[in-house]
């Protein structure tokens, strides 16, 4: 299986400390954010791009542009911000989140975001990865939805799904989209303590033998129905970003993920 690295994983890196770990790890494609940590408002575009060249990286994307789903105030600008930085940089996709605030948001308002996300995305040669989040305030939970958006408003391939196991698990979801499905993200839960329902960001640690999330189940789910793509580490706990050393705890996490698949 093809491991990728959300920059998230091990945030106190530079970007090209985290490029140089990734590549001791056996791992050349990698996400950077706008947020933990800020790369796009830290480095320019072209250094990213300089960076990753010389190191033999592919940014496959850019995590990620929030609330996509409801394309009003300065969402239209922040989009072809980070659009044009990605396309500059060489970044592959941007992953589009939706709100997440308990208000809930018409199918008829996603899909018009994604209609007008599409020329901002196709003119620069990226990839949408629409990416539902499970917790019970998201306003687009299930991969179901997100596909109905997508396939009203799409009809050559610019948007494909975000599967992140965390997501699948909080919301229910059985289902698998392996075709429609362009990137995976996986992190695991491991406190025993708390209910699916009071899941959050913070519980999202790297994938052991305590998950609770059934990553193994879902990564063996999605290759069995065709998905050949990379699977991302993007955990949100402190307890993670405080490593003294992300390298082996992400090495790992790895063997384990193998081992268990094997």
């Amino acid at each position: 299986m093809r491991f990728a690295i959300n920059h998230i994983s091990a945030p106190k890196l530079s970007l090209a400390e985290f490029f140089a770990m990734c590549r001791r790890l056996g791992v050349s494609e990698v996400e950077i954010r706008n947020d933990i940590p800020d790369v796009l408002g830290t480095m320019s575009a072209a250094a990213v791009r300089a960076e990753a060249a010389a190191q033999g990286i592919t940014i496959l994307s850019i995590n990620a542009l929030y609330p996509f789903n409801l394309w009003s105030g300065d969402l239209p600008d922040r989009a072809l911000r980070m659009a044009d930085y990605a396309a500059e940089c060489g970044a592959q996709a941007l992953v589009m989140c939706p709100l997440n605030d308990g208000q809930k948001v018409a199918h008829s308002r996603v899909v018009e975001a994604l209609d007008a996300m599409t020329p901002i995305l196709k003119t620069r040669g990226l990839t949408g990865l629409v990416e539902p989040l499970g917790f019970p305030i998201s306003s687009l939970r299930t991969k179901a939805e997100a596909i109905a958006a997508m396939t009203e408003a799409d009809e050559d391939g610019t948007y494909l799904l975000m599967h992140d196991t965390f997501h699948h698990h909080l919301a229910g979801e059985t289902v698998f989209y392996p075709n429609r499905t362009g990137l995976v993200h996986i992190s695991g839960v491991t406190d025993p303590a708390v209910a699916v329902d009071d899941m959050l960001d913070a519980h999202r640690v790297l994938v052991d033998g305590a998950d609770r999330l059934e990553n193994i189940e879902q990564i063996r789910a999605l290759q069995a129905g065709g998905y050949a793509g990379p699977f991302s580490f993007e955990p949100f706990a402190q307890q993670v970003h405080d490593l003294d050393d992300p390298e082996a705890a992400l090495r790992e996490s790895m063997d384990h993920i193998r081992a268990a698949l094997a």
